[in-house]
């Protein structure tokens, strides 16, 4: 494996690559050992750390005009929700900025396949509860990093008594783009909320971004391009092979099909990573390396709070009693089973985390039942659409639950919390 070349003068200086030393000499050993290169190209690290330090510039300009100017956040979230509703044109007072956001949001670009796009949802409806377990799993193993926690700390995200309502938030997007012919459907909930998120996303971004806490130089942009790309990855091909150990046996063509899907999820939230975007599941997974081999260690107290607040916010509440006590036990310990299957274990040690072995063993157990109605939905179609009903039904059930019933709101005028 060559060298890298160094990162660009601009780079967030907390994104240590290349990799040198002790990192560097690992990743050279697996190149030699397996032939597979585990780094991405230098034309591609290079476009992942310039992402670091780019947003979405027409939500932006949309947001800055209306959520962030005179016309105000709720008045803003009346005129896109009935933009949603009856069209762009039936919203005669919009800005040539909202325009412009609904015209890119209902262009379908032309790389969308959506046979492909369909055979992505149906990998997540495969996963169900899953995805969003070892997902979040993943995404706690990220917040050693400054540039991932930060933002999440300051906007209240996934910190604290809100982890369990954001992950619950980010549920209910989860399960709507994901029904079969939703997220390409014009009008869906599914493509609703995305607007949402992508609103919210940039709302958040140009508060924290001017926040004293963030660090330009240091991080880059907060809810940059390149750390909404480490999202869709890490809800693609990181459960397509992670969740292996769990039965859930993903074939190399879904794996493709669901990185796709994730593709089109995140060009209607904003993401785009022009040139860089993985088109294959070998070279999604080295700049998942890339990352990894870019860490500092540098979030401090918030990547602190953010990995021990998840995992408690399920604990079941003192009140319950009987079967709701039971179930709330069961999800407290199989989230704690997945952050222990999922964290790398020399992070995990940083943390004061439940025990992970109740849920481990409940996980494992149930794997081998899985596995068998994943091998015979490839030779009986009608068990795997039924197997597909089964899983979203149920993840639908646990979040309305979960919940309490509670609408997802996708605020973007919350503001941050310090």
């Amino acid at each position: 494996m060559t060298e890298p070349d160094p990162a660009p003068p601009t780079a967030p200086t907390a994104f240590r690559y290349p990799p040198t030393g002790r990192r560097a000499a690992v990743y050279r050993t697996v190149k030699r050992l397996t032939g597979f290169d585990p780094l991405p190209s230098d034309e591609v690290a290079r476009r992942f750390i310039a992402g670091l330090t780019e947003g979405d510039p027409v939500a932006e300009r949309f947001v800055a005009e209306t959520y962030h100017g005179e016309l105000g956040a709720r008045r803003a979230r009346e005129l896109v929700e009935r933009a949603q509703r009856d069209g762009i044109d039936s919203v005669p007072e919009a800005p040539e900025s909202m325009r412009e956001l609904f015209t890119e949001f209902e262009r379908v670009p032309d790389w969308v396949d959506p046979d492909l796009v369909e055979q992505g949802a149906a990998v997540w409806r495969r996963w169900g509860y899953a995805l969003g377990a070892m997902g979040n799993a993943g995404t706690n193993d990220t917040y050693t990093e400054g540039w991932l926690a930060v933002p999440l700390s300051l906007s209240g995200g996934y910190a604290g008594a809100r982890a369990l309502h954001r992950y619950l938030e980010t549920s209910r997007w989860w399960i709507e783009v994901c029904r079969p012919g939703a997220i390409l459907t014009p009008g869906s909930l599914g493509r609703s909320i995305s607007m949402h998120v992508r609103i919210m996303h940039v709302s958040v971004r140009e508060r924290v971004k001017n926040h004293p806490e963030w660090d330009a130089a240091r991080w880059g942009l907060p809810i940059s391009q390149s750390a909404m790309l480490l999202t869709l990855l890490g809800g693609s091909v990181a459960p397509a092979l992670g969740l292996y150990l769990l039965g859930h046996l993903t074939s190399p063509r879904e794996m493709r099909a669901v990185l796709h899907f994730n593709r089109y999820c995140g060009y209607l939230v904003g993401v785009r990573c022009d040139g860089y975007f993985p088109e294959t599941v070998a070279d999604a997974w080295r700049i998942l390396l890339l990352a990894d081999a870019a860490r500092s260690y540098d979030s401090g107290r918030d990547g602190v709070e953010l990995v021990e607040s998840f995992v408690p916010s399920f604990a079941p509440d003192p009140a319950l009693r009987g079967p709701a006590r039971l179930r709330a036990e069961y999800h407290y310990r199989v989230q704690a089973g997945y952050l222990g299957l999922y964290m790398l274990p020399w992070n995990r040690r940083r943390y004061r985390l439940p025990s992970a072995l109740p849920g481990i063993l409940l996980l494992l157990l149930r794997s081998p039942l899985i596995a068998a109605l994943e091998i015979a939905r490839r030779v009986a179609p009608p068990l795997d659409r039924a197997w597909q009903r089964a899983n979203l039904r149920r993840w639908e059930d646990w979040q309305r639950w979960q919940s309490g019933g509670r609408a997802a709101a996708f605020e973007a005028a919350t503001p941050l919390r310090r």
